[in-house]
């Protein structure tokens, strides 16, 4: 009780500054540990195998993230339900959370298996992937699929002790996967040969998320003093929450997936494999990139959770203006190698010096918005944790579909060189959707201006 004491003291009292490094810092490492499965795949791979199979993981990859979504999507939603009850000292709502969270899990994660064993070869087909590509995508995913249980239950309860403050825990378990994912990486794709190499790296990631998930679900049992597993069961009194909440999460994850296969698509159509190969490469870098932002979304979701559950409004003000200056600051350390030096970023996935060179100014096109990408993920994550689901998922919606599909379709028929337009539509719409949520976010405050403030012990003070 003493460690739920002062965490929570820690949410509602401690400097503002210094709470934002402590939630933040390990939640930035735990996520980098995460991106590093899918991102150490297709580095061994292509370096070990060849560019073809790190474009058949890297095609692969979209739909990986069905399973993401149903994690996001339960994770997400019952952090927030979490980090708000804790806020208002809500414990028997605490006590449901990841009886709620198994039950969920283990249903959605049996049709995802089911549905992904099915129809692996029809899903990778809408990507445009062709000949070998497509058998050594197919042989990859069908693999991944088989772990869906596994990586769900871990990452959705990893997002519920982020949710409670718990990320120095939750980065040392993620780390523990992700590690032991990448001492399995070139053992096994060296053991079963070059030509299963894509095997190898599929069965490293799988054990590797088995022995996540078999931890994980050991410390909720044994070792958490404050969220502990009670009857596994789903809570209809919860599940209405969770789900609102954790859409918008999940459709940033599901719509990437759309998104992907449709940029995969597109390309092939205008630039054909070698832009694939391209393609394939600027994505993994700007999902590594996106990681560490991610990562400091997670540290930011309980301090505002749990302050806007306890009325506070004076410290989620000030929690917003010092993350989203952090994410900034965090971004320019990826924005600006790779701005200097595109060329040898996409070295990192393809042997080929001539790809590289056709690939690298539409790396610095994709990359030309990534500076503003903290105050964009940090506006999305700040309705998430406030229990606004409305204008999360609005905002997901338009930069994952409404506004970005059309421009992939549209915009290569007017380039002189058609796949450049595929690079530039993400640009645009990363544009229109931030103004949109600096929109959102200055109406939010205004009201939240208008709401009494209240101190720790619960008495309302002047704003």
């Amino acid at each position: 009780m003493a460690e739920k004491q002062d965490s929570r003291s820690n949410l509602l009292n401690g400097n503002i500054f210094r709470t934002m490094l402590s939630l933040s810092v390990p939640a930035i490492l735990g996520m980098v540990v995460i991106g590093l499965y899918s991102f150490m795949d297709a580095v061994f791979v292509g370096r070990m195998v060849g560019p073809e199979a790190m474009t058949a993981v890297k095609i692969s990859y979209p739909f990986t993230l069905l399973n993401s979504g149903i994690s996001t999507l339960i994770g997400t939603g019952s952090a927030s339900v979490l980090s708000r009850a804790v806020g208002r000292k809500d414990q028997g709502t605490v006590n449901q959370i990841m009886g709620n969270l198994i039950a969920l899990i283990v249903l959605l994660s049996l049709i995802v298996t089911a549905v992904g064993e099915i129809f692996t070869a029809n899903l990778l087909a809408l990507s445009g992937a062709k000949g070998d590509i497509l058998t050594e995508a197919e042989r990859y995913l069908k693999v991944v699929f088989i772990g869906s249980l596994f990586v769900n239950f871990a990452q959705s309860a990893n997002m519920v002790m982020r949710g409670e403050g718990k990320l120095k825990i939750a980065m040392g378990i993620m780390a523990a996967g992700a590690l032991l994912n990448i001492a399995l990486d070139p053992l096994l794709i060296f053991l079963m040969g070059k030509e299963n190499g894509v095997l190898g790296a599929a069965w490293a990631t799988v054990i590797a998320q088995v022995m996540q998930a078999v931890f994980t679900f050991w410390y909720f049992r044994k070792k958490s003093e404050n969220v502990k597993i009670h009857k596994v069961k789903i809570h209809g009194n919860l599940v209405g929450s969770v789900l609102g909440v954790g859409v918008s999460a999940m459709l940033m994850q599901v719509m990437t997936m759309v998104q992907q296969t449709v940029m995969y698509n597109t390309v092939e159509k205008w630039g054909g494999g070698s832009w694939q190969t391209v393609l394939g490469a600027c994505l993994s870098l700007q999902a590594f990139a996106f990681i560490p932002l991610w990562g400091i979304s997670q540290g930011f979701q309980p301090a505002i959770g749990t302050n806007y559950g306890a009325k506070q409004y004076d410290r989620v003000r000030g929690f917003t203006k010092v993350f989203m200056l952090a994410a900034t600051v965090l971004a320019l350390v990826f924005y600006v190698p790779i701005m200097l030096a595109p060329q040898t970023m996409l070295g990192m996935f393809i042997t080929d010096a001539a790809i590289c060179e056709q690939g690298a100014p539409m790396l610095r096109v994709l990359f030309s918005t990534y500076i503003c990408y903290g105050v964009l993920i940090l506006a999305i994550t700040f309705f998430q944790a406030i229990g606004k689901a409305g204008a999360a998922s609005a905002m997901a919606l338009l930069r994952q579909v409404l506004l970005f599909l059309p421009l992939v379709v549209l915009l290569p028929t007017v380039f002189a060189v058609p796949v450049q337009g595929i690079f530039y539509a993400q640009m645009f719409t990363d544009l229109v959707v931030l103004l949109i949520g600096i929109i959102l976010l200055c109406k939010t405050f205004a009201n939240i201006r208008r709401l009494p403030i209240y101190d720790r012990h619960g008495a309302s003070v002047p704003a």
